[in-house]
């Protein structure tokens, strides 16, 4: 039995060929809308708040507008407007709820400090700025540049991610903590990433074009990691906190320290079979490291 006042979730639809987007969305939006309902039971103070943001819509991508609207408005830029401008962009690419849904699960599923869907809907400042950012870059590409620019100034204001709105993210991406995260321009980020506060995926200077780090699918990135320069990090990469990158990193290897170096030497690093950016292991390296003393 779980703990009073925890929910027992009813299992998820089948991630197979004949799972759908509505399925996958229908369900996650279910669960966030019955935590919500438990929470104002139990915490009338929020009833107000949970009822506006979450119960009184009817979509994931309803809610998901009306709260960035409200978070991201100022006296200028009217909450109104900015909801208008979300739903617009959600409704009209389909993609952005899907990986809203990815970020959504990520968050629950690697962080155990995610205590429910709607706690990260409505409090993880990492999903609401990629969320933010993905309706950005939608309006970049769409060569409405000085929206684009606008509304990434109010996500670095208000969250403390400055993701350029050019930068390509993936689906399946936790931004954990989030402060101080640095994307740059030219930056590809792969899916099921996870990056944790204070990194910087930058440039190495004034050189103009294609500048930024591409990061693989599944890869890890520490606390305090900075990536400089047009490097790829390999699929299932591990970048260590604190680490300063600067090369290339091959797929499934960990690298650390500044300058960052492979664990196992650059001839034959040492490789790791799991997906760093899902299970999360930041130290198990450590064993295997011949230069950490104490």
């Amino acid at each position: 039995m779980p703990p009073e006042g925890e929910l027992r979730y009813p299992s998820p639809p089948p991630t197979d060929s004949t799972t759908t987007i509505d399925d996958e969305a229908g369900w996650v939006w279910a669960q966030i809308k019955a935590e919500a309902r438990r929470d104002a039971e139990s915490e009338p103070a929020l009833a107000s708040y949970l009822y506006s943001t979450i119960l009184s819509h009817s979509s994931l991508e309803r809610s998901l507008s009306f709260h960035l609207g409200n978070k991201l408005c100022s006296s200028t830029l009217l909450s109104t407007l900015l909801y208008d401008l979300f739903l617009n962009t959600f409704t009209s690419d389909p993609g952005l709820c899907v990986a809203a849904v990815a970020d959504l699960r990520a968050a629950r599923a690697r962080d155990p400090a995610c205590v429910s869907f709607s706690h990260c809907l409505l409090n993880y400042k990492g999903f609401l700025a990629c969320q933010a950012h993905r309706v950005a870059h939608k309006l970049w590409n769409q060569s409405r540049r000085p929206l684009a620019l606008a509304l990434h100034s109010r996500i670095s204001d208000v969250f403390a991610v400055d993701i350029h709105p050019a930068a390509k993210i993936g689906k399946g991406i936790l931004f954990d903590h989030a402060t101080g995260v640095v994307i740059g321009e030219t930056a590809v980020i792969g899916n099921n990433v996870s990056i944790l506060h204070h990194v910087t995926l930058g440039g190495t200077g004034r050189a103009s074009g294609d500048r930024h780090p591409k990061i693989g699918d599944g890869v890890l990135i520490g606390a305090g990691a900075t990536i400089l320069g047009n490097v790829k990090i390999g699929e299932g990469a591990k970048i260590g906190a604190g680490s300063v990158v600067l090369i290339d990193v091959p797929p499934r290897t960990t690298t650390v320290g500044n300058p960052a170096r492979l664990v196992g030497g650059k001839e034959k690093p040492a490789k790791h079979e799991e997906c760093p950016g899902e299970s999360m292991d930041h130290t198990s390296f450590i064993s295997d490291w011949s230069d950490y003393i104490i």
